[in-house]
């Protein structure tokens, strides 16, 4: 039976195997640890942030941030409508209602119909306690013109940075933005602690509160003491030391994506009605970049003749993953009744895009696999 090839299977390798047997030994097993205080360190670091919080999930993460933040029930959070489901679920677990936002070209959400959707939410008489806008896929949003409404309105600012480590805009790195910003270790992200994710904020107060919420808010007596409700979203050391070596590499594994984007963008350079969602020559800007976290490409089916679909099919008849782009939240069965500010951008990126494998531990003989799969596809469409 044919290996199957996956969109983005995580990366690990010695480097991380000896970070595991390192916390392993090291006695320190259940969650919290020194690995645990290292990967907060390194993570602060690397995005340039005064401080990081080691969680259990991004998901975890975002929670927090926005109860920390103040978001309470009644309340309503203006968020990116093309996201993963996880951004509009935390919103709801804190009770307040997502007010979803359409994207501009980037697949981004779109700055000036947020700024539009904030003061008519506003003018409304709604009390507007978050805005949390969403890097997709790897790119990083125009986080000054969304600061500069937040700031108008006095609205705290949570960055879902879940996607985009590593990628940096106007020359600051992801998960820099925000009050605080939260990134997400899942197993098929750039880097993963296998589940796993990070809040990065610049005030140590406010990260210190993460933390309480995070050991179940418990008090600093001999006993359990309790006077608020707290979570149980802190990460595992043994998780945390896998972290610190994924983090160690993450520049080679954006590295080995960037080069499947350059390839991409040669495979699909003949194909008319097909170009590359992103950064389509993967050139190094040390300024503006994303992380190449997945390749996706957008179809126009009246002029190629086929569909992403018809090319999703074929890719998986040959046990190659590939997947739409996110469907919007404002099309989601469960999202359907919130307020949404739509321009109709976001709903053509799902119709018309695909992600295709993508991953750093990819082999140059899957990607062939990849490459060949692609070639023969378009050949045949046009035969």
């Amino acid at each position: 039976m044919t290996d199957r090839i996956y969109m983005s299977s995580p990366d690990v390798g010695q480097a991380e195997e000896d970070a595991l047997v390192r916390a392993i030994r090291s006695g320190w097993v259940a969650p919290l640890g020194p690995e645990v205080d290292g990967f907060e360190a390194d993570l602060a670091a690397y995005t340039g942030r005064g401080h990081g919080v080691a969680l259990s999930s991004g998901t975890g993460a975002l929670h927090l941030a926005m109860l920390a933040m103040g978001v309470t029930p009644g309340s309503a959070v203006v968020t990116s409508s093309m996201t993963f489901a996880a951004t509009t679920n935390a919103i709801t677990y804190c009770g307040a209602t997502p007010v979803l936002v359409d994207s501009d070209e980037s697949g981004n959400v779109d700055p000036e119909l947020l700024a539009h959707a904030v003061t008519d939410q506003l003018a409304q008489g709604v009390h507007v306690s978050a805005i949390v806008p969403v890097d997709l896929l790897g790119k990083v949003a125009d986080h000054a013109a969304i600061a500069t409404t937040a700031a108008a309105h006095d609205i705290p600012l949570v960055v879902d940075a879940a996607e985009s480590l590593g990628a940096a805009r106007d020359g600051r790195p992801a998960g820099s933005a925000g009050a605080c910003a939260i990134v997400s270790f899942n197993g098929n992200k750039i880097m993963t602690t296998s589940g796993g994710g990070a809040l990065l904020t610049d005030d140590g107060d406010f990260a210190q509160r993460i933390r309480y919420l995070a050991t179940q808010a418990r008090q600093p007596a001999a006993h359990y003491e309790h006077t608020e409700i707290g979570y149980n979203y802190r990460m595992s050391n043994l998780l945390a030391g896998l972290g610190r070596a994924q983090l160690a590499r993450l520049p080679e594994m954006i590295e080995r994506r960037r080069g499947w984007r350059r390839h991409y963008r040669d495979l699909f350079a003949d194909v008319d009605g097909v170009r590359l969602f992103g950064a389509p020559d993967g050139v190094d800007d040390p300024v503006n970049h994303d992380n190449f976290w997945l390749t996706s490409i957008l179809v126009d089916s009246e002029v190629t003749g086929w569909s992403t679909e018809d090319l999703r099919i074929h890719l998986e008849s040959l046990q190659i993953e590939s997947r739409p782009l996110w469907k919007p939240m404002h099309l989601q069965p469960i999202f359907a009744h919130v307020p949404a500010y739509t321009n109709g951008t976001s709903e053509r990126l799902f119709r018309t895009g695909l992600s295709l494998p993508s991953g750093s531990s990819l082999t140059d003989l899957q990607f062939d696999r990849v490459v060949t799969a692609i070639r023969d596809f378009t050949k045949e469409a046009h035969a």
